[in-house]
């Protein structure tokens, strides 16, 4: 199959492997990775088996879901709780606890919640449910936004008045300079997530080699992207050339998309945004403009927190639950090291949501490595 079975190739993948054990320093090299779909594919095709010992690929929050606060759970299910309402959300969102409920819980009391695949589908949902309001859950990096903002544009074209979007849309490129300051870390390298990277390109990274001094390479998915990836910035550090490196040539471009980062700034303003487990992180999230404020669900529905934890909005899970989901995404601790984890944190009884999204360290963990 073109473009799935080269990048399997065995030959290739045991030269490439050969190549990193040649150059590999000795000591602890640890690459951050933060794109769920690197996580899973690590792990899938147990790439960590083959690597030098020495070589820790770190699983960053590179998942979207897994990085909504769990207010922001919280306050959905809240909407979802008031007749009239209907929710729209990526099946992942179902699963999701909040610090009571969950919106498949919700859903199986008689909420109206909804399963959707592209935020494109809101707009059918809301010209057929004219006497009832629709929230779609905008959750995502920079790869969802377009599509979202650009629902929002019909929206406003078509002069819906039942049609909100609930943003906690996240950008990548602030949480890398937040978490490379973490010096527990201690920090060689970033895997930068290839979808991502189709939209926003190689530039915004040009940052990190220049204000520490640390290589970036943007990779494919395959195994044999990944390792490719990891080659190069192994050798940035054994050359001490850090650089923005692109393995991913075949889908990303210098500049990216430059239509796809027009419609995410003709919708969206850059503001402050709470990341699970990470806090606030400046300029790290998108918020819809004024202009459009007509659809924005903040606005339009407002709840006090409903629970009593002041530390809610900086993203962290609630104490009660030993859940170490916040410190799985900082990278500070692998899934293995959660006293949940497997036992009773498991994909038929997930306690956070690193354990319910197929892009979540931990499921991937529990699928591929338990």
């Amino acid at each position: 199959m073109k473009y799935i079975d080269e990048f399997r190739n065995k030959n290739l993948i045991k030269k490439t492997l050969g190549r990193i054990q040649e150059i590999t320093p000795r000591g602890k090299v640890n690459i951050m990775e933060i794109c769920g779909t690197h996580t899973q594919s690590f792990c899938r095709f147990g790439l960590d088996k083959l690597l030098p010992a020495n070589v820790n690929l770190i699983a960053g929050p590179g998942c979207p879901v897994c990085v909504s606060t769990q207010e922001y759970i919280d306050q959905a299910i809240r909407i979802a709780q008031k007749k009239g309402n209907i929710i729209l959300t990526f099946g992942d969102m179902l699963r999701i606890p909040g610090s009571k409920s969950s919106l498949e819980k919700e859903r199986a009391r008689s909420a109206d919640v909804r399963i959707v695949y592209s935020a494109w589908d809101s707009l059918k949902a809301a010209k057929q449910n004219p006497d009832k309001k629709v929230i779609f859950l905008a959750v995502g990096f920079e790869a969802t936004a377009p599509t979202i903002a650009l629902s929002i544009l019909a929206a406003k074209k078509e002069k819906l008045k039942n049609l909100f979007f609930f943003s906690s849309l996240k950008l990548i490129p602030a949480a890398m300079d937040y978490l490379v300051k973490d010096k527990r870390l201690n920090l060689k390298g970033f895997l930068c997530p290839g979808h991502v990277s189709t939209i926003i390109g190689t530039q915004p990274y040009e940052f990190m080699p220049k204000r520490y001094g640390l290589g970036c390479c943007i990779s494919g998915f395959e195994p044999l992207d990944i390792l490719e990836g990891i080659y190069i910035l192994i050798k940035q550090i054994v050359d001490n050339k850090p650089r923005v490196a692109n393995q991913y040539l075949r889908a990303v471009k210098p500049k990216g998309n430059l239509e796809a980062k027009k419609l995410i700034s003709r919708v969206f303003k850059v503001s402050d945004a709470y990341w699970r487990g990470l806090g606030r992180i400046p300029k790290s999230g998108l918020k819809i403009k004024k202009e459009f404020s007509q659809f924005d669900a903040e606005r339009i529905f407002y709840f006090k927190p409903v629970t009593r934890y002041p530390c809610l909005p900086a993203g962290r899970a609630l104490p009660v639950t030993r859940c170490r989901c916040g410190d799985v995404l900082k990278g500070l601790v692998s899934p293995f090291d959660c006293a949940l984890f497997s036992k009773v944190c498991r994909p038929d009884n997930p306690i956070g949501p690193c354990m319910v999204s197929s892009e979540g360290a931990c499921s991937a963990y529990y699928r591929y490595k338990k």
